[in-house]
C-alpha cells in the first residue's frame, strides 16, 4: 500500500511550541523525527502533511518540511487560538508565511464549541480571515469543526461560487452534514478514531462517504487507533486505520489506499 498521513504534527517533536511536544516525548519511547519518518514509510506511509495550528506552530511546521521529501505544511490559525491571534496581530504574519515554499493548504481553522477556549465571535473572525487568504493563493483548508456546523455552513456557504475547498478534518459528525459537505465537494478525513467508535450511526456515516471524497490521516500524536490505545500515534498508524476502513466499507485496502492517496494529492496539489 502507498498511503497518505494528511493531517499530522510531526513536527512539534522538534522544540516546544505547544503542550503537542509534551505529548511526543511523555512516554519511555526514544523517537526522533527520522525514526518516526522512517517507521511512516516501512508501513507504506509514503507522504505527510503537517499541519500549523497557530502562527509560531505553522513557523516551525514550515521550517521542518524544507529538506524532508514527500512531506509538506499547512499553515493556520486553530480555533483555540484565536483570541491570542487577534491580539497580536498573527494574520498578518500568516498571509506573509503562506507563501513559504512547500505550503499547500490553510489551516487548522475552524469553529470549536465544544471548549469554546476562544469567544466565538473571535473564532468567525479569524475564519473568515483564513478562507479568504485560502482564496487569494488557491489552496484548499484544513477545517476543524466541533459541535459548531449551525455557524460555519452559513460562513462557508456565503463564499458560494469562489472555488473554496478542503477537508473536514477528524469528521466524527452525522449523516446530514455529511450530506451537506458533499453538495459542496469538501473532504473528509478520517482518523483513529473509527476503530474505537461505538455509534452506529456514526459508523454509517463512515461507510457511506463516497471513495472520491476520503481522506487518511492519524493527527499524531493523538487518536492513537485499535489496537494501540494507550501509545503515542504515528504516521504508520494510517495503515492500521486504512485497513480497519476497508474492512468497514468493504473495500479492497490496496484499492482504498490507492483511491485516498490520489485523492489527497490532487486536493493538495502535490
Amino acid at each position: 500500500m502507498e498511503l497518505f498521513d494528511t493531517h499530522c504534527h510531526t513536527h512539534e517533536m522538534v522544540r516546544r511550541i505547544t503542550p503537542v511536544y509534551d505529548k511526543w516525548h511523555g512516554d519511555s519511547m526514544e523517537r526522533t523525527p527520522e525514526s518516526v519518518i522512517d517507521a511512516a514509510h516501512e508501513a507504506g506511509v509514503s507522504r505527510m502533511l503537517c499541519i500549523g495550528t497557530s502562527l509560531a506552530d505553522s513557523e516551525l511546521a514550515v521550517e521542518f518540511v524544507q529538506n524532508r521529501g514527500n512531506m509538506w505544511t499547512s499553515v493556520g490559525i486553530h480555533p483555540h487560538e484565536a483570541a491570542e491571534a487577534l491580539q497580536k496581530g498573527h494574520l498578518d504574519a500568516l498571509r506573509a508565511l503562506v507563501t513559504s515554499p512547500k505550503v499547500v493548504a490553510v489551516g487548522e481553522c475552524g469553529l470549536d464549541y465544544f471548549y469554546n477556549h476562544s469567544p466565538k465571535e473571535d473564532q468567525i473572525t479569524v475564519l473568515k480571515a483564513q478562507i479568504e487568504l485560502a482564496l487569494e493563493h488557491n489552496l484548499p483548508l484544513s477545517f476543524h469543526v466541533r459541535e459548531a456546523f449551525d455557524d460555519f455552513w452559513p460562513l462557508f456557504e456565503s463564499y458560494r461560487g469562489a472555488g473554496l475547498r478542503g477537508v473536514l478534518h477528524s469528521y466524527t459528525d452525522n449523516t446530514a452534514n455529511m450530506e451537506r459537505a458533499i453538495k459542496h465537494g469538501l473532504h473528509f478525513g478520517v482518523n483513529g478514531i473509527v476503530t474505537f467508535m461505538r455509534d452506529e450511526a456514526k459508523l454509517v456515516t463512515y461507510r457511506t462517504i463516497p471513495q472520491h471524497l476520503l481522506l487518511l490521516e492519524t493527527d499524531a500524536p493523538f487518536l492513537t487507533p485499535v489496537p494501540f490505545r494507550g501509545t503515542v500515534c504515528e504516521s504508520k498508524h494510517v495503515r492500521v486505520t486504512a485497513e480497519f476502513l476497508a474492512k468497514l466499507r468493504d473495500e479492497n485496502p490496496e484499492d482504498l489506499a490507492a483511491e485516498t492517496t490520489a485523492n489527497a494529492c490532487a486536493l493538495f496539489t502535490v
